[in-house]
């Protein structure tokens, strides 16, 4: 089995299904008249054989680069239907539904065995100069090394002053600091947001005594339903950033939070939020 960061990378690396005849397996054929584009997405091998909603994340925004490679993308919105399997390639559908000089709008579709697992609206545009302003607090200083948290599935070194797996009550807040291996800039936007989908539940049960994320499938059930990004300024994921989590609520078995990435000299690249099941068992 790969390491996690060669397999992530190994994950965004989509290939474009070419237009042939069907060959048996379960992708869709591209449209011949070259609106529609499939890219074919391999999976994280991950001990529990399930796809985990970051991995989808990163490869929905490597499709829409992809396939509309004069934009970047500003906002991506994602809704998961099903939980996916690592056994079987995801197939995402590129459906362009606007294309300016400005401005495009794609919608993807995760395909897999034949069944939608996740679908993508996802907004792009073109570089261009303008005033910039930011309302947001300061960043604090790195964190010293001693403050080096291990999390599962991020392959790369993390850093918090705030203990994710305390069960004592605390503030629905977490600051997590990240900066992955030397990578190329155009990688970043997947990178974080792959990051991005692992502490939103997190954060939002800090203020409950006694649970925290590790909970999951025995305390309660959670599950990632929805999740939006805004990209605002280019950015380089293998410089620190910073990942502030916000929990803001959570009702009728549903938990909502947000955050914010910053660089270290306190620049806002970009911003999250995530809508997820969360039920407690009696």
């Amino acid at each position: 089995m790969p390491d996690l960061w060669t397999d992530l990378l190994a994950c965004m690396d989509l290939r474009l299904r070419p237009s042939a005849p069907h060959t048996g397996d379960d992708a869709p054929e591209p449209d011949p008249q070259a609106t529609l584009s499939v890219f074919e997405g391999p999976n994280q091998q991950l001990e529990y054989h399930r796809l985990f909603g970051g991995q989808l994340l990163a490869q929905f925004l490597r499709a829409a680069v992809f396939a509309c490679p004069d934009k970047t993308v500003k906002s991506v919105h994602v809704i998961f239907a099903r939980e996916g399997k690592s056994d079987a390639p995801v197939y995402y559908v590129v459906q362009p539904q606007h294309r300016g000089r400005s401005f495009a709008t794609l919608t993807i579709v995760a395909r897999q065995k034949g069944d939608v697992i996740a679908t993508a609206l996802v907004s792009m545009t073109a570089m261009e100069e303008g005033r910039e302003n930011q309302e947001i607090a300061a960043v604090p200083a790195v964190p010293d090394a001693d403050r080096r948290v291990e999390i599962g599935l991020i392959p790369w070194e993390t850093r918090s002053l705030t203990d994710l797996e305390d069960k004592n009550a605390g503030p629905a807040e977490y600051d997590l600091w990240m900066r992955t291996p030397e990578v190329g800039e155009e990688l970043a936007p997947g990178l974080v947001a792959y990051a991005s989908d692992l502490n939103v539940i997190g954060t939002v049960l800090r203020p409950v005594e006694g649970f925290d994320h590790s909970g999951n499938g025995t305390e309660f059930t959670s599950a990632t339903t929805s999740h939006t990004l805004w990209f605002h300024r280019p950015f380089r994921s293998d410089d620190w950033l910073l990942l502030r989590h916000s929990g803001l609520v959570m009702a009728h078995g549903r938990a909502f939070g947000r955050g914010d990435v910053l660089t270290a000299d306190g620049t806002l690249v970009a911003s999250f939020a995530q809508e997820a099941l969360l039920r407690f068992r009696p």
